[in-house]
């Protein structure tokens, strides 16, 4: 049997603090720049050192979830996390500051993939898109949050104590979470990390999430500071920013609305064109709306292309889904990275407009290369190629989900059983 809703919910809350910390620091930017006297660039680093510790770290916590078991190496990337947020609160400078946030970045790193993983192996394909949405609406919930709260608190009280918060909310369920049931490890021939490097869609699709971590992630943190620019202050700045984690959360109860309707390829085609419109508004005029709706447009472009994204990646190496994923992290992730690193120079020197010139102009390939990736796949898995649509190296997924116990019912996490 699968876990009581109660028990579902810790995933969702699992991925939710994971997400309020990696998106609490955008706002805070301007802040911490001014509290440790260095620039808008030096502070974007501790940005740029969380996303590129919780890209890098994938591989190790999938194949170790692999081996190990999802539950267990959850708990203690949960209970690291605790440390490196407390460590962040406290740092004295800057280099601490980012040295601090690599490795909680490193750290949090197996919330929101283990999350993902648990749900591949105890949700069956054809329920895994509206599973896969409630956890998604946890995550964008996280993120609203984020925004709203660390901006607030930054300005108020301290920027110090809004790392500090996750850290003790983590160590909480690093403890919670021992009640979650463990699925049974799919058998595996070889290497698990081996198995998922052998599918070329695999390596497609990692392509796919490093553009989209540099377009969706990366130029997204300069959100904030670009509101900062005009003149707002740090708690309006995020609370404008927050609208893309409400859009983003209204975005995947739409998703599992519609998912079986429109198909996969329509979802990204939506996404992508959202993404557009949003940079593409923020870029020909700047304002307090029109960054406001930009915000509204990449949330909503988040839980259209995204999800679609992360859900084809659950299919791939289903007998090493965590690796698989992690591997598809890492990609996310490092683009992410790149994208923040890359664009503190034009943000550093006010150059908003043409940042987001540049993110919308990249945003048509990044959609054009998913929806091309994701109709041939599906095109010919469905013509009989196998589960990596004709390409070697992945079998088709299971039909139902495993436990301890054999096949089991299937329910999606957070409580909410299947249409």
């Amino acid at each position: 049997m699968t876990s009581s809703p109660p028990r579902r919910g810790l995933l969702c809350a699992a991925g939710l603090v994971s997400n309020f910390d990696r998106f609490s620091i955008a706002p805070m930017l301007v802040l911490i720049g001014a509290a440790l006297h260095v620039p808008l660039g030096t502070a974007a680093a501790a940005a740029s050192a969380y996303t590129l510790g919780y890209g890098l770290a994938q591989p190790a916590w999938g194949m170790a979830s692999d081996r190990f078991g999802r539950v267990r190496v959850m708990r203690l990337s949960l209970a690291a996390a605790s440390l490196g947020a407390l460590s962040s609160a406290v740092a004295p400078g800057a280099v601490s500051l980012v040295v601090a946030r690599g490795l909680t970045g490193a750290c949090f790193a197996a919330a929101i993939a283990g999350s993902l993983t648990y749900v591949g192996d105890t949700v069956a394909p054809a329920e895994r898109h509206r599973a896969l949405g409630s956890l998604m609406s946890a995550f964008a919930l996280g993120t609203a949050l984020a925004t709203v709260v660390a901006g607030a608190l930054a300005h108020w009280v301290s920027w110090r104590l809004v790392f500090a918060l996750p850290g003790l909310i983590a160590a909480c369920l690093a403890l919670a979470l021992r009640r979650l049931p463990e699925p049974a490890l799919a058998p595996r021939e070889g290497g698990a990390l081996r198995t998922a490097v052998r599918s070329r869609w695999q390596w497609y699709v990692m392509g796919v999430a490093l553009l989209e971590g540099g377009v969706l992630l990366g130029c997204f943190t300069y959100l904030p500071p670009a509101l900062e620019s005009l003149g707002a202050a740090p708690g309006t700045a995020g609370a404008v920013a927050a609208l893309y984690g409400v859009a983003a959360m209204g975005g995947a109860q739409l998703v599992r609305r519609t998912a079986r309707h429109l198909g996969p390829v329509a979802l990204i085609v939506l996404g992508g064109t959202q993404v557009t419109l949003a940079y593409g508004v923020a870029a020909v005029h700047p304002s307090l709306v029109t960054l406001g709706l930009g915000a509204v447009l990449l949330g909503g472009g988040w839980a259209f292309l995204h999800s679609t994204v992360q859900a084809w990646a659950t299919l791939l190496v289903p007998q090493a889904r965590a690796s698989g994923i992690a591997l598809f992290g890492v990609a996310l992730y490092l683009g992410s990275a790149l994208g923040t690193e890359l664009a503190s120079g034009p943000a550093q020197q006010g150059g908003f407009q043409a940042l987001f010139g540049a993110a919308a102009a990249l945003a048509i390939p990044l959609t054009a290369a998913a929806a091309y990736g994701r109709r041939r796949y599906g095109r010919d898995r469905d013509g009989g190629g196998g589960g990596d649509g004709g390409m070697p190296g992945s079998a088709p997924a299971a039909p139902r989900a495993l436990s301890a116990d054999g096949p089991q019912a299937v329910r999606p996490p957070c409580g909410r059983p299947p249409a």
